[in-house]
């Protein structure tokens, strides 16, 4: 409706005219006025538009939220905030059968014996100059201290290595520009190595190490390469250089004071703690002229082999260990207020931004001085030989009276950075080099982690921010005591953030990693070739199905395709039997897999993609005639996919045999 239009309409002269009525004239000229102009109007504004993806339709972004205390990863479409995927990583997955499978169980070893569990944090995506590559995503774990490799053409766990000389695995899995290292650092200081000793012996005896760990550029396979000690600190997250800064690796620390005990109070007296900037170049010339110790240890390396679909793990027993008290250049420390959490590179690798949860400023320190700084050798003074550089000569800027509990930075690649303030519960726009604050949004509520797709390298795609927050309260529906967390995804494309959605989210988020899907989807892979399948137990036709006895341990070599098994009877199976499940599915088409499961059994049911082979045990404890299914529906028959194993006494003289529709 036009102008003359509503005023033909709404303003002729009435006796009952009133200004109420020219109020709400006012308001539709208004909306009327910007509906016309294209770029406020009704549709542009409407939250709901922007993050609907109509049905058949895929999100532009995928977003990798680490699960915290699930052990997995999930996997969501933005800015749909639709879960795609979780993906089993540290924990056991009764969905797939991960960590229950005979293929998986090995991924999951570490040199405390198996370990079902652990805290998933901070997700990292592979990079080539600097930018992501779109290849892998690396994941830390942070209890029982880890690194696990996750392949993005298969969505799936391909590797693990256990982080020996560390203790809560929290200032990890961060990558260097071109992906030469996946680096991890302790956050709690431990004896190194570890001994029995008195807890209150702590200052000075405990050490903080930590590890880089070097990826093969083709396969990603992951190698220790070597481990560099540190003052017995808290060390808390950690960022690469990049650009200008690459080569080095920033580590935030607290705990400056090496308290033992009650850390809320005493790890938080003195004014400044430290950014711990480590030059790993000088390390590697360090590693190459032999100036590293072999430190006796023990931890397991866990890899899954891409033919046969299964993981075999090994113990290794040495590491190269640097000293950082020994070996000038290695190290040097930026004071930074105060109990920093986060430390964050901008995309020019320039600017190293540290977040003090108890201060209400931010702190950048610029490279550029600190290289200076370390020329002049402009110290404060030193922490058990490592140089303290002079504050005053190393800072670019602070962002004052920000917010209150700072904690992570992004940035968006158009000189804007976005931190999120805990206490404050909100999300601050700030531009770097003037560091004064544009814009801010309140979140709901106590938000931690902030993730802007690609934020965490030189090529941010600045499009939208997601709050990954720690209390939801009433922002869904109520579920008992325990809700799931909440996340908030923001439009920054404009001056002005905007609150466009919130989503659950499954476990505890802490920190998360975005890309364009045109960079992943297109090499996602369909199927599993079966001809390329390699397991020492396929079966690639049901010619070929059989079951062989050894002893008292039987394997079956079966097959499943719509709509049966083969084979589908067995007899001859006696209690006290071990009995192995080999299952092949011999499927080749796009998501199309089969389950499995027998009554009794002692684990998860088994999901097997197409052309894949998996393996579960049963050990029949109980004389007769017991089912299996197929748990996932896989056609209009898929009722009928089932079978039977009669299992008779063990001294019983029926022999094995198997059939399919009697033959």
């Amino acid at each position: 409706m036009n102008f003359n239009q509503l005023t033909n309409k709404y303003m002729k002269p009435t006796k009952n005219f009133s200004f109420i009525s020219l109020l709400i004239i006012t308001v539709v000229l208004v909306s009327s006025c910007s509906f016309n102009d294209g770029k406020q109007g009704a549709l542009s504004n409407n939250a709901a538009e922007r993050v609907y993806v109509a049905p058949g339709e895929h999100d532009d972004f995928y977003a990798f939220l680490s699960g915290g205390y699930s052990g997995n990863l999930t996997v969501y479409g933005l800015p749909s905030g639709r879960m795609l995927k979780e993906i089993p990583v540290f924990s056991q997955f009764p969905t797939t059968g991960y960590g229950y499978s005979e293929e998986s169980k090995s991924l999951l070893n570490t040199s405390f014996g198996f370990i079902p569990w652990d805290d998933l944090h901070h997700p990292d995506i592979s990079q080539t100059n600097g930018e992501i590559d779109g290849r892998w995503i690396f994941v830390n774990g942070n209890n029982t201290p880890r690194i696990a490799r996750i392949g993005l053409k298969t969505f799936e766990t391909e590797e693990i290595i256990e982080i020996p000389n560390s203790a809560g695995n929290h200032s990890s899995s961060f990558v260097t520009e071109n992906t030469e290292y996946v680096v991890a650092g302790t956050r709690f200081s431990v004896p190194v190595p570890q001994r029995d000793m008195s807890i209150n012996e702590y200052k000075g005896n405990f050490k903080g190490a930590v590890s880089f760990i070097k990826v093969d550029p083709e396969h990603g396979h992951m190698n220790l390469e070597f481990q560099i000690l540190l003052p017995g600190f808290n060390y808390d997250l950690a960022h690469p250089g990049r650009g200008k800064s690459h080569g080095w690796m920033f580590f935030s620390t607290y705990n400056t004071e090496e308290a033992n005990t009650l850390l809320e109070v005493n790890a938080s007296q003195n004014d400044k703690d430290f950014i711990a900037a480590i030059n790993w170049k000088k390390a590697e010339e360090y590693i190459a002229q032999g100036k590293f110790k072999d430190m006796p240890t023990e931890y397991a390396y866990n890899l899954l082999d891409e033919s046969t679909h299964t993981a075999t793990s090994v113990m290794k027993k040495t590491v190269r260990v640097l000293d950082s008290s020994e070996l000038p250049g290695l190290v040097y420390l930026l004071p930074t207020p105060k109990s920093p959490h986060g430390v964050d590179v901008d995309p020019s690798g320039e600017y190293i931004i540290g977040s003090g949860k108890l201060s209400a400023s931010l702190t950048a320190h610029s490279f550029t001085k600190m290289l200076e700084a370390i020329e002049n050798e402009d110290f404060e003074d030193e922490a058990y030989g490592i140089p303290i550089l002079n504050y005053d000569n190393v800072v670019a800027g602070t962002v004052e009276s920000a917010g209150l509990g700072p904690l992570h930075t992004e940035f968006d690649g158009r000189g804007n950075a976005y931190t999120t303030f805990f206490i404050s519960s909100e999300v601050v726009k700030w531009e770097l080099g003037s560091w004064q604050v544009i814009d801010r949004k309140p979140t709901y509520y106590s938000v931690g982690h902030l993730m802007i797709p690609g934020g965490n390298s030189r090529k941010p795609f600045g499009k939208y921010v997601v709050a990954m927050n720690k209390i939801t309260k009433d922002r869904y529906l109520p579920t008992g005591p325990e809700m799931e967390h909440s996340a908030q995804l923001y439009d920054i494309s404009g001056e002005k953030m905007e609150l466009l959605l919130d989503f659950p989210t499954h476990g505890e988020p802490h920190y998360a990693a975005g890309a364009p899907a045109e960079l992943i989807a297109p090499n996602s892979k369909k199927f599993y070739d079966i001809d390329e399948n390699n397991h020492p137990y396929a079966v690639k036709t049901e010619g070929e199905t059989r079951v062989e006895r050894d002893g008292n341990v039987v394997h079956v070599y079966m097959t499943s395709i719509r709509s049966h098994f083969a084979p589908d009877n067995i007899e001859g199976i006696k209690v006290g039997d071990v009995v192995y499940f080999h299952v092949t599915n011999l499927e080749q088409d796009f998501d199309v897999p089969h389950g499995i499961a027998m009554i009794g059994a002692n684990t998860s049911e088994l999901l097997i993609m197409p052309g894949q082979t998996k393996t579960f045990r049963w050990d029949p404890e109980k004389v007769g005639v017991w089912p299996f299914y197929c748990t996932d529906f896989c056609s209009a028959l898929h009722q009928e996919m089932q079978g039977y194993v009669r299992v008779s006494p063990r001294n019983s003289n029926i022999q094995l045999s198997w059939s399919l529709d009697g033959e």
